[in-house]
């Protein structure tokens, strides 16, 4: 197969770019705008370990004729999109940015997949979605009334816009509710990065809310082994959405305990009222996945954090900021 990877230097899409190239049959190329976010030197140094076996391009999904000139050159056979405008609060402070970003670059990347017969797409959407859902586990089927953060907006925009090119084009498209992805590489913005941070540096950390708050945390490789799944079903209706969680549901004081145990520092909290847009609770029904994708998350929190903060201290050694 002929894959392109959208945001292929970031957190999860680098570590999917490794799996692909480990199973060793497929050409890969990474589409990704290096853009500054956080520090590019992190993405740079998520691609060192295989960029001389994949072709990289620094191209902007809003740019729509270097994507299209992309596609042209490559034809490629399968497009994973994983590239985005992520989290929450900011987008609440720039929502205009995450709907050019996250709305219009997915229709440039499914109209250049029309044009040039590309027929498989494979669509990173998020467990936001479901906003602030009674019900709990989470599942597909569930109906969604209400997101209430304009990130959440633009995936479950993402999702309709896969399902008109699936239905009026032939484009199989598989779309993922993935629930919080955490592990080696992810971005600095995000809890477990900066609780870590701060607890290492004996710096206080807010946090939001009584702590009682809950995610359904998941391990970074159990995510690639679903969007390896996602990628090869051919089974189902042409468009197709499946939950991707840890199956772990996991309090904010039990997160931060498990990050104060593999630091082996105690943290100073700073309680803060609970931010606009975080949903309560998170978690996954995943049982279509585990039937359909074969999908099976193994790790749980406490070996995936210790896992995180070693990679956190090996960057650091390096004089990565992360």
């Amino acid at each position: 197969m002929n894959i392109l990877v959208t945001g292929g230097a970031g957190f999860i899409g680098s570590h999917t770019v490794e799996r692909l190239l480990q199973q060793g049959d497929a050409q890969v190329t990474i589409l990704d705008n290096f853009n500054d976010y956080y520090d590019p030197a992190i993405k740079r140094m998520n691609v060192r370990g295989f960029q001389d076996r994949v072709k990289i391009h620094e191209i902007d999904l809003m740019d729509r004729s270097a994507v299209d000139a992309l596609f042209d050159a490559s034809q490629f056979s399968a497009v994973i999109h994983l590239a985005a405008r992520a989290g929450v609060r900011p987008s609440i402070e720039r929502p205009e940015l995450y709907i050019d970003t996250n709305i219009k670059g997915t229709f440039n990347l499914l109209e250049a997949c029309k044009r040039t017969g590309c027929r498989k797409f494979v669509f990173a959407s998020s467990s936001s979605v479901y906003g602030v859902n009674k019900k709990v586990p989470f599942c597909e089927t569930d109906p969604i009334l209400q997101t209430i953060s304009p990130y959440a907006m633009t995936k479950m925009a993402g999702e309709q816009m896969c399902s008109n090119y699936a239905h009026l084009y032939d484009i199989r498209t598989v779309c993922l509710r993935f629930f919080t992805v955490y592990g080696p590489r992810q971005r600095p913005d995000l809890a477990i990065s900066k609780f870590t941070r701060r607890i290492e540096d004996g710096l206080s950390l807010d946090r939001y809310g009584d702590g009682n708050s809950a995610r359904d945390y998941t391990f970074i490789t159990d995510i690639v082994d679903g969007i390896i799944g996602a990628l090869n079903y051919e089974l189902g209706p042409i468009c197709d959405i499946f939950n991707l969680g840890g199956s772990q549901t996991v309090t904010l004081n039990e997160m931060i305990s498990t990050i104060e145990k593999a630091v082996g520092q105690k943290a100073i909290i700073n309680v803060m009222p609970e931010q606009p847009g975080d949903v309560p609770l998170t978690s996954a029904d995943v049982s279509k996945a585990r039937e359909l994708l074969h999908f099976k998350p193994t790790t749980h929190i406490s070996e995936g954090i210790p896992r995180f903060v070693e990679w956190f201290r090996l960057m650091r050694a390096e004089g990565v900021v992360c």
